[in-house]
């Protein structure tokens, strides 16, 4: 009996970490990783509110000789020469399933703004975030790290 009881206690520790990756939430601060050169790029922080995730850019990482707070000169509308550091690049992520979808995602960089989805990944502390035109599968990923 306490062999059994012992098992059961050693399945439910391991069933803790899969059980907290389900319910867990992207909300918080993710580091992204430059696509080219494997560096981070930026500090953004997810929040949710009534169901939505929303992502702002709250840190550059950037080289010392060059502008440390750069305006979005790509932008168009509103976020035309707005600064980059403040700006909302992640909005409208819905909860389904597995995934947040129907959002959107801005590259500053670029000035383009791309239909999005996004996963977590390893019990919560990755997250898969995809932009893309028309279908998911014309696009590209990246993966953003949880900030501890």
């Amino acid at each position: 009996m306490r062999q059994l009881m012992k098992a059961g206690l050693i399945a439910m520790m391991f069933a803790m970490p899969a059980a907290w990756a389900q319910n867990a939430s992207p909300a918080g601060v993710w580091k992204t990783i430059d696509d080219e050169t494997g560096k981070p790029k930026s500090l953004v922080r997810i929040t949710e509110e009534n169901g939505t995730l929303t992502g702002r850019i709250e840190k550059l990482f950037r080289p010392a000789d060059q502008d440390q707070n750069p305006k979005c000169t790509s932008c168009e509308g509103a976020r035309k020469d707005q600064p980059i550091i403040g700006m909302t690049i992640l909005s409208g992520l819905k909860k389904d399933g597995n995934e947040y979808t129907g959002g959107e995602i801005l590259d500053p960089a670029k000035g383009k703004t791309y239909k999005s989805k996004a996963t977590l990944k390893d019990n919560g502390s990755k997250l898969e975030v995809r932009g893309y035109i028309g279908a998911p599968m014309f696009g590209r990923s990246q993966t953003w790290v949880r900030e501890q």
